[in-house]
């Protein structure tokens, strides 16, 4: 009999929201454009891939008929988020490779591809997880620390995050050579064995997306080769980049010359405005800090000169300690440094106009964002 199920449209709208992003943008295979349908043991499984990194999603369903076949993602996914909130039927013609989808009034009939063609997943047999980590936690870590990797894979290993786990830590870290980041966290029950590998900073982003209240296990393939991401009833697998991630603690200033701390919602306030016009300038904003001595407070003045369109200037009170200085910064690496601190107080930190500019959250030593200043490489 031929794969006959029906589920909730809300359950597989969410379904297929939550594996499409592991669906090839462009691919030269069609069947990657395709979300795998299949019966397993009672559910629904959905799962994509782009062979980089592949997401599988289980669905609670009424199995009449076992089976599988792919259908195009994008259409059933619109199809299905345009119906009613109500059962939906999915029924397969072997001969055709033709499912109906039939829910309340509305039937389509979607042409798919044989389930033969779907690159097969790779499973990960371990007997326990090698770590597991708080939903929370890892969804902060990660939110942290990827948005320093790099976007594209020049350097493949700075497209990734390096994941250390050793005790009772797990440290994430990232940079693309202009900035780092890097975010600590603590683990539950200390790790067996100490590991070091780099995880493509996208399967990571889309770990955050998927996250959601279960504890999340992570699994190292004992070649580590693959990771598995586990959280309820969805994986996600990724290769692992193969490579040596750069020593980023020998990047981390020792001391700094002048510390400034300031209130974050003022200084993104400032930046966002400065961003206006260093969009024009080559994304160039000049930081300039001044001490108050003993009768004040220092401040701190933000300046974008476009040559072409105008110039801006805000100033921001704080406390300064230190010999002040300035300092450009790339005002988009600023914003994202700025976005991934999560106390009302930032600390900056610098030494020279030529060397990073530290930014730490008052208060919470578990994060540390550098950025390379613009006459720097």
């Amino acid at each position: 009999m031929a794969m006959n199920v029906s589920c909730l449209q809300e359950n597989l709208k969410r379904g297929l929201a939550t594996v499409g992003h592991a669906v090839a943008a462009k691919s030269t295979l069609p069947v990657l454009s395709n979300i795998l349908l299949a019966t397993d043991n009672g559910r629904l499984r959905l799962q994509a891939t782009n062979l980089e990194i592949a997401m599988t999603c289980w669905l609670g369903a009424k199995i009449e008929g076992e089976g599988a076949v792919t259908i195009p993602a994008k259409l059933l996914g619109d199809f299905v988020t345009n119906l009613p909130n109500d059962a939906v039927q999915l029924t397969l013609d072997e001969r055709t490779q033709t499912v109906q989808v039939a829910c309340a009034r509305s039937v389509a009939n979607i042409k798919g591809i044989e389930a033969d063609e779907f690159p097969s997943i790779p499973s990960i047999d371990a007997d326990e997880p090698t770590v597991l980590l708080p939903p929370d936690l890892l969804k902060t870590a990660i939110d942290q620390a990827a948005f320093a990797a790099a976007s594209d894979d020049t350097r493949p290993v700075l497209a990734g995050v390096l994941l250390k786990l050793q005790g009772n830590t797990a440290t994430l870290s990232a940079s693309d050579g202009f900035r780092l980041a890097m975010k600590t966290i603590d683990l539950p029950e200390p790790v067996k064995t100490p590991q070091e590998v780099i995880v493509p900073a996208r399967a990571l982003q889309e770990v955050s997306r998927i996250v959601g209240d279960d504890p999340v296990e992570v699994t190292i393939t004992p070649n580590g080769g693959q990771v598995l991401f586990h959280s309820g009833s969805v994986d996600l697998i990724s290769r692992l980049i193969d490579g040596k991630f750069p020593d980023l603690q020998r990047v981390v200033p020792q001391q700094y010359a002048t510390r400034a701390v300031l209130e974050r919602s003022a200084f993104m306030q400032a930046a966002r405005q400065a961003s206006v016009f260093a969009t024009s300038s080559a994304n160039i904003v000049k930081l300039h800090l001044e001490g108050g001595g003993e009768f004040g407070p220092g401040r701190m003045t933000i300046t974008t000169n476009a040559v072409e369109v105008g110039d801006n200037k805000a100033e921001l009170e704080g406390q300064v300690v230190g010999e002040g200085g300035q300092i450009a910064l790339n005002v988009k690496f600023l914003q994202e440094a700025l976005n991934a601190i999560p106390t009302p107080q930032v600390a900056l930190e610098m030494q020279t106009p030529s060397s990073p500019a530290v930014f730490r959250p008052v208060g919470d030593d578990s994060l540390l964002v550098i950025i390379m200043p613009m006459n720097f490489r």
